[in-house]
């Protein structure tokens, strides 16, 4: 009951002209951010970021909460019409939404996408409402110990649920924390890694390395890639819209396990795009209509749209209550709530009630906006799909350098964030996964000064991490995700040992 009514005092924050019109602008920029080839979620709030410095930090967040669900829509957009992922996250939806829209069904595979997808937000935003407040007083007495075994759990879950090669989820980590180690050591004071720069002093800064990494990187690869559009029909009949989003209780098994999927992955490091797949995979094995997968099967829509937007919103809850983020996207917000003076963990539910269910209650009518908004605008930015490649390229990459140097006027940002453009592109051509170097850049000093705390509370001693149940229990299961990979090999060499060998004896009785 205290969470109901500090949600309804939460609508009397975000249901106001101002911010109502916020929520509009925000998802529109979103959806623009999720067509456009080489902009996505993460790349589109770290560029708008620098704009809501002066804002309030409700104002702030719902604008750029906004903005991602819009993305998320976005993304959906051009999936279905043009066979192009607008985000990583909808590659699993162009598996049939692209076959229903090519067969002159776009209008029933946009409304059967937008649909999902506000129930997967749904179902993530309810589940924010009812545990966000108990997981931040669980989170009360976390003291250092604590703190850096949940951080550790977070970098184990990458490397043991990340879906990437796990010595590859390894380096990526390790990259960002010698990235994040940059700058004034907070526990001794000393300079470090700065190469000789001065300007290096104050560390890199996590909107200029985001839009390099997501932003320059993704475009370099729509360069090379050289993909080209074909467009279908973006009329929409709004008659088939209402029977397509009738229809969508038919599909309540599908919607519900992978609105369970989503939001599991959400709130551990899975992310968006696993989840996607994962449904979409469970999707096509258990459903009687498997086999026609990929031809324009609605629930080949549904899994995959309803797991991504659930996946996406429920990845604010450790944000908010723990200071993890479950997403590159979430892990750019939380840069943004340090940067307005906001500690996200469970202090922020006492201290900025105000900021928390105002953002929490502006998910609902955010996600509301978000679904009229795409489907009015579908036709408008489906044609900016048509615009030359050679077009776009360069104004991504100004608007890159134009939020680069805004951060901090400095040209060596600018610099920064073509190098990190470098980087990004090498890891998506070596599969190497970006949102753990994303995480480990953002938090990565605080999982060291939280360790560090703790070896000097107990003189050294690495038992401080087993002092007790709850840190015990964080610890082990951290160090379980990391053994699973090997344990998964290890299981797997055993199953396939024996049927070599009752293979060889049943051979040699042939023989």
């Amino acid at each position: 009951m205290d969470n109901l009514s500090e949600l309804l005092h939460g609508f009397t924050i975000a249901v106001t002209m101002p911010h109502l019109a916020l929520m509009a602008i925000g998802v529109l920029l979103g959806i623009l951010v999720g067509v456009l080839p080489g902009l996505g979620a993460p790349n589109g709030v770290s560029l708008l970021l620098p704009l809501t410095f002066g804002m309030q930090p409700v104002s702030a967040i719902i604008l750029l909460s906004s903005m991602y669900w819009g993305a998320l829509f976005g993304g959906s957009v051009t999936s279905i019409l043009f066979n192009i992922p607008g985000e990583p996250s909808s590659v699993a939806t162009t598996f049939d939404g692209y076959p229903m829209a090519r067969d002159g069904r776009p209008t029933t595979a946009l409304a059967t996408a937008f649909g999902s997808a506000a129930f997967g937000a749904l179902v993530g935003v309810i589940l924010i409402t009812f545990l966000a407040s108990w997981v931040a007083q669980v989170a009360l007495a976390f003291g250092p110990p604590e703190y850096f075994a949940v951080y550790f759990l977070a970098f184990a879950s990458f490397v043991g649920m990340g879906g990437a090669a796990p010595m590859k989820t390894v380096v990526a980590l390790a990259i960002g924390f010698a990235i994040a180690a940059i700058g004034i050591d907070t526990v001794s004071g000393s300079v470090r890694l700065t190469m000789g720069i001065d300007e290096l002093v104050k560390g890199v800064n996590f909107v200029v390395a985001v839009m390099g990494l997501f932003g320059i990187g993704e475009l370099l690869v729509a360069v090379e890639e050289e993909f080209h559009a074909r467009a279908v029909s973006s009329k929409i009949d709004w008659l088939e819209v209402f029977r397509a989003v009738g229809r969508l209780p038919r599909h309540s098994v599908a919607l519900l396990r992978s609105a369970a999927i989503g939001c599991w992955m959400g709130i551990t490091p899975g992310g968006p795009t696993a989840a996607s797949f994962m449904s979409y995979g469970i999707a096509r094995r258990f459903s009687r209509r498997g086999r026609y997968f990929g031809t324009g099967e609605v629930e080949g829509i549904i899994s995959p749209e309803t797991a991504d937007h659930a996946a996406g919103t429920s990845a604010l809850l450790p944000m908010l209550s723990l200071g993890i983020p479950g997403s590159a996207t979430a892990a750019v917000m939380m840069g943004g709530l340090m940067i307005w003076g906001l500690n996200p963990g469970p202090m922020l539910f006492v201290d900025q009630k105000d900021f928390v269910w105002g953002l929490i209650a502006s998910m609902y009518v955010g996600n509301i906006v978000a679904v009229a908004l795409v489907l009015l605008t579908v036709p408008v930015f489906a044609a900016l799909m048509r615009i030359p490649f050679v077009v776009i390229a360069p104004l991504i990459v100004i608007i890159c350098v134009v939020g680069a140097y805004s951060v901090s006027n400095s040209y060596l940002d600018v610099v920064m964030m073509l190098g990190f453009g470098v980087v990004g592109y090498l890891f998506k051509k070596l599969f190497y996964p970006l949102a753990p170097l994303v995480l480990a850049i953002v938090i990565g000093d605080k999982a060291e000064d939280a360790f560090r705390q703790s070896m000097l509370m107990s003189k050294g001693s690495l038992g401080i991490f087993f002092a007790n149940k709850l840190v015990t229990c964080l610890v082990l299961a951290g160090i379980a995700l990391l053994l699973l990979p090997l344990a998964l090999q290890l299981f797997a060499r055993i199953v396939r040992k024996p049927t070599s060998q009752e293979t060889t004896s049943q051979e040699e009785v042939i023989i």
